[in-house]
């Protein structure tokens, strides 16, 4: 796929965002009530339990992410953040991620893995900080 390795950093940039922004879905759900699921309750999590620790990440670091700031060290900690998710919350189920419902646990980990180990591609605040261009594959 060469033609599309010039638009590397626009591609890397834009997957950045929104990944970021769905992930900030989940916790807007779980600390917020939105969006809830057809037939869903909302009740707020207790006070460092699991579920407020993880929307806090998911709340606060989701929307740093898409503007690009602190992108390598916040990606390294989302990734962590969803592979500890899946393992404790969804593997114990079933060996299948697609039973068990951790498919996107497992795509937010290697997203975010990715975005750790490459940058936040284009439109991101770190480059505008370090004033530089975005690194291009």
């Amino acid at each position: 796929m060469g033609f599309l390795s010039r638009y590397f950093t626009e591609i890397l940039g834009a997957s950045r965002i929104i990944t970021a922004l769905l992930y900030t879905q989940h916790g807007t759900n779980k600390l917020l009530g939105f969006p809830l699921r057809e037939g869903q309750d909302f009740e707020f999590p207790e006070i460092a339990s699991l579920r407020f620790i993880s929307g806090a990440l998911e709340l606060i670091g989701g929307p740093l992410i898409a503007i690009g700031l602190a992108t390598r060290p916040l990606a390294f900690l989302m990734s962590g953040h969803m592979a500890f998710a899946y393992f404790l919350g969804h593997a114990p189920e079933s060996f299948y991620p697609y039973v068990n419902g951790g498919d996107a646990s497992i795509l937010y980990c290697f997203m975010f893995l990715l975005l750790a180990a490459a940058g936040p591609g284009a439109w991101a605040v770190d480059n505008a900080l370090k004033g530089s261009k975005p690194v291009s594959a």
